[in-house]
């Protein structure tokens, strides 16, 4: 899955391979995590204005602040683990797009 995007929502997409966690930004430890790394500048927000739902951890340090739910984040990170596995998967995507 090295070259695979992510769609985090608004058209924004992430670099799957660079993904350490996907975590839910209301725990304690996380808001602490989030404080921290918008002192050194290492947010990226996505979230167009929206509420926060879910951050995503990258191995740059950085966090991405999604408004999409953490539970569907994993879902599609899911589905492109499964389509990895079985390419005849994305080609039934393709055509049926057609």
């Amino acid at each position: 899955m090295n070259n695979y995007l992510l769609p985090v929502g608004f058209s924004n997409a992430v670099k799957v391979n660079r993904i350490l966690a996907v975590v839910n930004p209301s725990s304690s430890p996380i808001r602490k995590l989030r404080d921290e790394a918008r002192q050194e500048k290492k947010i990226i927000d996505v979230t167009e204005g929206r509420r926060t739902r879910s951050i995503l951890i990258l191995d740059s340090g950085h966090l991405v602040l999604s408004s999409v739910q953490p539970e569907t984040i994993t879902q599609r990170l899911a589905g492109l683990a499964r389509e990895e596995r079985n390419p005849a998967l994305r080609l039934d995507k393709l055509e049926n797009e057609k």
